[in-house]
């Protein structure tokens, strides 16, 4: 309870109809509605309808390190009679209708580097008299994205981001998704960059993003320090989108940054870094996997899902399709958009729990079914 929560994190704490926990919606919850499913046929002695295999890893928040090397290990053994993947790691747009999720987005992280000497100065004794590294910085940093609007500013960066087609602007327009209670709630009160409701979720999932996440080496402790670090690195990262490649975007950021810190006729030295990277995906709205969740979420819930795609990067989701020799993956959420995964007061709603285990068990049912159906066809 010490980093701000109201409950004790790590004990299910069940208030008000909902399941506080440090991993509630993501991703202790969705896993354990996979483990009812199968322990509710162990239980009344019924055949599952199709082999089920599962892949648990608790180590995203470190990097998850290891686990690409491990699943490709094993594609010629344990994956070699996949037919479809099923990720639940992710949340729907709203509150009230369910998702099945067709993409998410990369993330491209950089470091901008600009060095001057061996040692940090003091502004009192050599300010003015030096070019100073942090100034540098932040007039290169100033000129990556424009925050009155949040479109990137670095040219080039929009030349593979597939043109908006009118049927897909419908699916943002339909979603259920309260631009009130995302402003107020969600965001913490941080002021929007639109009020429009497809336009935001549009920001949120299907443009590039490119968000400043810091600078090292500066100076950012309590008090007045009047140092000229020697050395400071910027810190940025651009969520990509299909089918921006990994090499068009370091290219674009690398030749604009050269170019602006040329501009300033400064003699530190420049370095521009990917630290590490992540590619976007797609998933095909017409292929059985995504008809079975499809109707197995109508089934459940009675409504048609929403289509939506994650503003986030899942890039684990690649893996599994390469290292099942291009299976479907699908994302099927079970979360609302409001469980605050990662944050203070994280929690699942007790009903989305319970209906999001029959969810998925509904969805092993059809996507038997569907690809039952679809190898009859061949």
């Amino acid at each position: 309870k010490e980093d701000g929560w109201d409950t004790e994190p790590f004990q299910l704490t069940e208030k008000d109809g909902n399941l506080y926990g440090r991993g509630a919606t993501d991703d202790k919850g969705p896993v354990l509605c996979w483990l009812w499913f199968v322990e509710f046929h162990r239980k009344f002695n019924l055949p599952l309808p199709c082999n089920l295999k599962c892949v648990f890893e608790g180590m995203e928040e470190s990097g998850s390190e290891g686990l690409e090397e491990c699943l490709k290990s094993v594609s010629e053994t344990f994956f070699h009679d996949v037919d479809g993947i099923c990720i639940s790691d992710n949340y729907w747009m709203g509150l009230e209708r369910p998702c099945v999720t067709w993409g998410i987005r990369g993330n491209v992280y950089f470091a901008v580097e600009v060095r001057g000497g061996t040692k940090d100065l003091h502004s009192g004794a050599h300010g003015g008299a030096v070019q100073e590294p942090m100034t540098d910085l932040i007039k290169i940093m100033s000129t990556l994205v424009d925050s009155a609007t949040g479109k990137i500013l670095v040219p080039g960066i929009y030349d593979e981001v597939d043109e908006l087609t009118e049927e897909e602007k419908e699916r943002y327009e339909r979603c259920d998704f309260d631009v009130a209670s995302y402003a107020n709630e969600d965001t913490g009160g941080m002021p929007l960059l639109s009020q429009d409701k497809a336009t935001i979720l549009m920001a949120r999932s299907r443009y590039p993003t490119l968000s400043l996440h810091g600078i090292e080496g500066a100076f950012a402790g309590a008090g007045a320090k009047t140092v000229i670090p020697r050395t400071v690195v910027g810190k940025f990262s651009i969520r990509t989108v299909p089918h921006m490649t990994i090499d068009h975007v370091a290219e674009c950021v690398k030749r604009h940054v050269v170019k602006v810190f040329d501009t300033l006729g400064s003699k530190n030295r420049l370095k521009v870094n990917v630290i590490h990277a992540g590619k976007p995906w797609m998933g095909d709205l017409n292929g059985y996997n995504y008809r079975a969740a499809a109707a197995a979420t109508k089934q459940v819930w009675g409504v048609e899902p929403d289509y939506t795609r994650e503003g986030g990067s899942i890039p684990i989701t690649l893996t599994f399709e390469e290292v099942s020799g291009g299976k479907p993956a699908i994302l099927l959420p079970i979360g609302q958009g409001n469980d605050g995964a990662h944050s203070q007061n994280e929690k699942i709603s007790r009903r989305n729990y319970i209906m999001g285990a029959k969810t998925l068990g509904t969805y092993v049912y059809e996507f038997s079914r569907m690809t039952q159906e679809e190898k009859a066809k061949h």
